[in-house]
């Protein structure tokens, strides 16, 4: 038997919670229950390393805000104290890969990473929604999952990055999630898109999920409709949903569940899913004219971004770690 636990990206903010996001001024807004109160724009001091006062808050910025980058966001604010978290994006939700997805948490195999690796990578993802699932929120959650810049102080901006140079000036580390984004942002031509179709419809009397063993056909139900998927096109960057791809998912899906002819308000999404041969975890130093930024890559989950998400954010976070560390470090002395 399967076991599957469906998300919805930042479907909901927890009571009491507050996020914030960019005002048109450069300042930031918080909201908390529809109230709007202004408050204070993030210190920048261009050309300060932290070295130069150990205790100095470190300003990460976080590039992508799909599920890897909230959720790696969210995890640095857990488990690395005194860091000033920046979320940078050109898309926030609903208009994310991870909005698309179905989200169902089924295992993934990343031939170029160490079995045991991914075995505790979904393990901690699954205790994770587990959590949620069997808490008081699953219901608001949608179990699920909820995603987003929560309780933790985190701010987003929105905004393209052509460069990731561009964020040395105002931040000491940087967290690349930008997923299929890294392919021009940092020249990684091992990742490509895999395109992804999908029917959203409603059948509310469709109560349990029924997915093929190839995998590539499959209806689950959801809080508020029917998922009913789905393809798979390699290189195919084509955001526009193709008519002939619906018939044929709804034609298999009909199969498997004959009621599904009764289903209405049908609605089209794509997704490319970022794929890698395995998913890049990894911190780098980028060194130009005299100065350094520290990176931490976390991207590559192909179709196993929810299955993974918190697992893989966990590790990028006790990454980020080691570079905060490293900054703190004073600069030895030269000897006279």
């Amino acid at each position: 038997m399967e076991s599957l636990i469906r998300g919805n990206v930042l479907s909901h903010v927890p009571n009491g919670k507050q996020f914030c996001f960019p005002f048109v001024t450069g300042h930031w807004t918080s909201h908390s229950l529809g109230k709007q109160v202004l408050v204070a724009e993030p210190s920048v001091v261009p050309g300060r390393l932290c070295r130069d006062r150990p205790m100095d808050p470190v300003r990460v910025a976080v590039v992508g805000a799909g599920v890897m980058g909230l959720s790696t966001a969210l995890c640095i604010s857990k488990l690395v104290p005194g860091c000033s978290i920046t979320v940078i994006s050109d898309k926030f939700s609903p208009e994310t890969t991870s909005d698309v997805a179905a989200g169902i948490l089924i295992p993934h195999v990343y031939p170029d990473t160490p079995t045991h690796k991914q075995k505790q990578w979904f393990r901690e993802t699954f205790d994770h929604l587990w959590a949620i699932a069997n808490s008081a929120d699953a219901r608001e959650a949608a179990v699920h999952l909820v995603s987003g810049v929560k309780e933790s102080g985190a701010v987003t901006l929105t905004r393209r990055i052509e460069d990731l140079w561009e964020l040395q000036p105002s931040f000491d580390i940087v967290v690349n999630c930008t997923g299929l984004g890294s392919r021009q942002l940092v020249g990684d031509l091992e990742i490509y898109p895999v395109k992804g179709q999908l029917l959203k419809v409603q059948a509310p009397w469709v109560k349990h999920f029924i997915r093929d063993g190839s995998g590539l056909t499959y209806i689950f139900p959801g809080v508020s409709n029917v998922i009913l998927g789905g393809s798979r096109q390699s290189g195919d960057w084509n955001l526009t949903p193709d008519a002939e791809i619906s018939r044929d998912i709804l034609s298999r899906c009909c199969a498997l569940e004959p009621s599904l002819h009764g289903a209405w308000d049908i609605k089209e999404t794509v997704g490319l899913r970022p794929y890698r041969a395995g998913v890049r975890l990894q911190k780098e130093l980028l060194a130009r004219d005299g100065r350094r930024l520290p990176v931490v890559h976390h991207y590559g989950h192909g179709s196993g971004g929810f299955s993974m998400h918190w697992g893989t954010a966990l590790e990028a976070a006790r990454l980020l770690n080691e570079c905060v560390q490293a900054l703190r470090t004073p600069a030895p002395k030269p000897k006279i």
